[in-house]
């Protein structure tokens, strides 16, 4: 039997009955952590064991967020901190081979407490492109404000997760730095003109269309589809994620529980589908919820599950490397940063 295209959270640190039941009946395709869902790595590496075998599938995938900086969903006292996305942007600035480097060990060494915890997949690169004005949802996540160098950061940060065995999720397409409203609370509206996003916003996406994943932004960009953000655009998908970015990946969906997004739970899901996302994710981990993206879901079938498939085999085996070393480099060339800044 086939799996559902949709991932989903669950409620807290250990499976209920009722989840499994609903596991079991639903079939996700995947599913994703947050911090409630967090206590100790023996906890967190029981219950991704548990999501597994509750649906029967070894490699289903297993996601979560944990860029550094702000939004960390593993930390002290069982994961170190990693920094936000800005300071490898800073030491861009300094040296292009510093941040690239110290973009590449953050990622490797996040992705290290990925796989021994079984967590399959990252959220992560961003490729948005933020302009001064902008709500600070995204902020210190981004890279830089110059195009070309948030790709070449975000390919960095890409290669760390993958020689770690970890699958990247690009984000947000087709971005999501001009928003003027944080997408948790509001939908925001983005009127610049096509080709100033596609010289911008767009750019640095098109140069990481080949990652075997991305997620949707909820924002509306007004010249291309005045009503729909991009998640629920058929627009936005087929012309410019899938055309003007040249995206041929799996995409999934930003979280349909968000208030960017209008319509019951049920509504934004067909939707989502209808516009063309191959998955749908749902985080927030209320039952009720859930059942209603399940009744929305068709089975994985066709080209979006000829898309999971690819993506599930781009996954890597990792590399050796010295953890204690890759930490300390990275150390040295954040105090660097830090320096940097205060000067």
């Amino acid at each position: 039997m086939n799996t559902r295209a949709f991932i989903t959270g669950v409620s807290g640190t250990e499976l209920n009955d009722a989840e499994r039941d609903f596991i079991r009946s639903q079939r996700p395709w995947g599913f994703i952590l947050f911090k409630r869902n967090i206590e100790t790595p023996a906890q967190v590496a029981n219950l991704v064991q548990a999501l597994r075998n509750v649906l029967g599938q070894t490699d289903a995938p297993v996601l979560i967020d944990q860029e550094g900086g702000r939004v960390q969903r593993l930390g002290p006292p069982n994961w170190p901190l990693y920094p936000a996305g800005a300071v490898f942007g800073r030491l861009y600035d300094i040296e292009p081979g510093l941040g690239l480097r110290a973009a590449q060990l953050s990622a490797r060494l996040i992705a290290a407490d990925l796989g021994n915890l079984g967590v399959s997949v990252d959220c992560l690169p961003l490729a948005d492109v933020p302009v001064a004005g902008a709500d600070a949802v995204i902020g210190d996540r981004s890279y830089g404000t110059e195009p070309d160098k948030v790709a070449a950061i975000a390919r960095a940060v890409t290669d760390g997760l993958e020689q770690g065995g970890i699958l990247p999720v690009l984000k947000h397409i087709p971005g999501h730095g001009r928003a003027t409203a944080d997408t948790h609370l509001t939908l925001p509206v983005v009127d610049t003109p096509k080709a100033e996003l596609e010289r911008t916003d767009f750019a640095p996406f098109r140069a990481l269309a080949d990652l075997p994943m991305a997620m949707t932004a909820h924002v509306v960009f007004s010249t291309l589809d005045p009503a729909q953000p991009a998640t629920t655009s058929a627009t936005i998908i087929h012309q410019v994620i899938r055309g003007v970015i040249g995206f041929q990946g799996l995409l999934m969906s930003d979280d349909v529980s968000m208030n960017a997004l209008a319509g019951s739970i049920a509504e934004r899901t067909r939707a989502a589908f209808a516009a063309g996302c191959d998955v749908v994710l749902h985080c927030n981990g209320r039952l009720d919820e859930m059942h209603e993206v399940a009744r929305e879901t068709p089975e994985l079938s066709g080209q979006p599950l000829q898309r999971a498939a690819r993506a599930l085999a781009a996954r890597k085996t990792p590399r050796p490397f010295d953890r204690v070393m890759a930490r300390a480099e990275l150390d040295s060339l954040i105090e660097r940063a830090g320096a940097a800044a205060s000067a």
